[in-house]
């Protein structure tokens, strides 16, 4: 299958295109490089630089390689710059966005794979977190994510582009080729792993008084290439109605048992530095994904926090510089 993938050039948009090639299809990685890096684009796929702002760019690109389905990456993603700057947010995961269902429905398309987040749950009062959970976001990141999910069901019933909404939670890991690097970096395994490079003196813990076992915040980790997989099928699945679903280990570790993961997995002394905690940081983010489970038959690949980091860490010695 010809598959559109915007954003296809950043950190698990580059894999999810790995693995596309690896699973017979053809990925087209639509990307304006703002955040993502050419050397990323994995062989077999074909790169076009643009901007989703650009409807008849993208209407080029759908008619030029014919394209059947589309999933959809490009966003922008980190949160505290989105406290800052809103409006940055809404206009491109928004308002890019609604460029892309509009050319779709120019086309003809009606399948696509959205890429959203568990930011849009906020602070949820229970956990695991449901994808009927209630989702009352903090910041503007997770709104956007959010209003973005309900234009779709919109477009849905009015043009019938069918539509899978994955819902992550915290991504990481690498493959042999591809991992992560961002600009600034704001994950906390690449960060620990940075510091074991000695690329940075410590590794920030933000907040230590969570009402959990230790204090700091706990997290649901997930391979990206388990990540890529759920992509394939969920595509796979869109031959019937939408469907939203969360994408999660279903176990939770908190920031200082990633911390001494990573010391562990690296062999290297990893100083830790509690800064103060940030304002709508729920203390535990844990994923029921059961419905990917039975609905997809999905499973996350490369599960263990062990194996997680031990493949980032992979990754960052042989790129210490990144790509």
């Amino acid at each position: 299958m010809r598959i559109l993938l915007t954003g296809g050039a950043g950190y698990i948009g580059s894999v999810i295109a790995e693995r596309l090639i690896e699973f017979g299809h053809a990925p087209i990685v639509y990307d304006n490089l703002s955040n993502g890096h050419r050397e990323a684009v994995p062989p077999g796929a074909e790169l076009v630089v643009g901007d989703l702002s650009d409807r008849d760019a993208v209407i080029g690109c759908l008619d030029k390689y014919k394209i059947e389905a589309v999933i959809h990456m490009a966003a922008h993603a980190r949160v505290g710059e989105s406290m800052i700057d809103p409006s940055k947010y809404f206009r491109n995961n928004v308002g890019a966005g609604i460029q892309l269902l509009d050319a779709m429905v120019d086309r003809g398309l009606n399948r696509l794979v959205f890429s959203s987040t568990a930011a849009v749950y906020g602070k949820p009062d229970r956990s695991p977190v449901t994808e009927d959970s209630p989702q009352l976001p903090t910041n503007p990141y997770g709104e956007s994510k959010l209003a973005f999910e309900k234009v779709l069901k919109w477009y849905d019933r009015a043009h019938g582009i069918k539509h899978a909404i994955l819902r992550y939670f915290n991504v990481a890991g690498a493959t042999a080729r591809l991992g992560e690097q961002h600009n600034p970096e704001t994950h906390l395994i690449p960060l620990a792993l940075g510091c074991a490079l000695g690329q940075r003196s410590a590794v920030e813990v933000f907040g230590n008084d969570y009402p959990t076992p230790d204090g700091t915040c706990v997290r649901d980790y997930i391979h990206v290439i388990g990540l890529g997989d759920a992509h394939i099928l969920a595509l796979a699945a869109l031959e019937g109605e939408s469907r939203t679903y969360n994408l999660g280990n279903g176990s939770g570790f908190s920031v200082l048992e990633v911390i001494e993961c990573a010391r562990r997995v690296t062999n290297r002394p990893l100083r830790a530095r509690v800064a103060p905690g940030r304002p709508g940081d729920p203390a535990v983010l844990v994923a029921d994904s059961s419905r990917a489970r039975q609905e997809l038959g999905w499973k996350p690949a490369h599960s263990e926090l062990d194996t997680i980091i031990e493949s980032a860490w992979k990754w960052h010695i042989s790129h210490p510089g990144g790509y």
